[in-house]
Parts: C-alpha cells; sequence; structure tokens
C-alpha cells in the first residue's frame, strides 16, 4: 500500500500539481520556483519522493496524479482515525465533539452521510 503522509512543503507542492495537472515537469519546475522559491533540483527531487509514493506519475516529462486530492485527504484521515482512535469512528467524533456542540447544519450532514452509508 502506498504511503498517504505528506509534511507540509510537500503538501503544498501537492496542491500545486492537483491544481494544474497535466503539467509538464519543466511547468512545475518554474512554477515551484515562483510559489515555493524553489530551485530546479529541489522540485525534481520532491517530485521523485511524491511519485514513489505513488501519488503522481512523471511519464515522458508529464506530471499528473495517480490519486486525486479528494481520495488523499479521505485516505489520510482514514489512516490518522485507525493509528489515533484504533480505527473508532466513535471514538473520534466524541473526540472530535468534546470541545463544542455541533451546530444543526453539522448534525444534519452527518446524520445523511450516515443514512447514505447504512444500506452500502
Amino acid at each position: 500500500m502506498a504511503e498517504y503522509r505528506l509534511g507540509e512543503i510537500e503538501t503544498r507542492f501537492a496542491n500545486l500539481i492537483w491544481e494544474n495537472e497535466p503539467l509538464s515537469s519543466g511547468e512545475l519546475a518554474k512554477l515551484c520556483e515562483k510559489e515555493l522559491n524553489w530551485k530546479k533540483s529541489t522540485t525534481y527531487t520532491i517530485l521523485r519522493r511524491v511519485c514513489d509514493r505513488e501519488l503522481f506519475q512523471n511519464i515522458k516529462g508529464v506530471v499528473t496524479s495517480l490519486v486525486g486530492k479528494e481520495e488523499f485527504y479521505a485516505m489520510q484521515s482514514r489512516q490518522f482515525v485507525e493509528e489515533a482512535f484504533s480505527g473508532s469512528l466513535p471514538k473520534f467524533l466524541a473526540a472530535f465533539t468534546s470541545r463544542g456542540k455541533l451546530s444543526e447544519e453539522e448534525v444534519r450532514e452527518l446524520q445523511e452521510i450516515i443514512d447514505r452509508n447504512r444500506d452500502r
């Protein structure tokens, strides 16, 4: 299974790819120079790292995602719940809501999610 974790800088880098894909590796290097103040070598090092994690691919100089942004964050969230709450979503929600009351809108949205997934 691929590693669905990125540090802060890698996350900013991944977001640049998701927002601009497909793009050439040269365009990515220019974008990273402008947005992150990186040298070309830094861009290629980080690109290789995220490609090794099977999140992106660089084929013939064209960079695209193998894992979409929403899927990535969903998998990252699932890993967090697994590690921090032994996979228990109810324990996670109890911890999440212990600091404050949920709004009626949040309760409604959560109930819709539960209802949608009840019959799966």
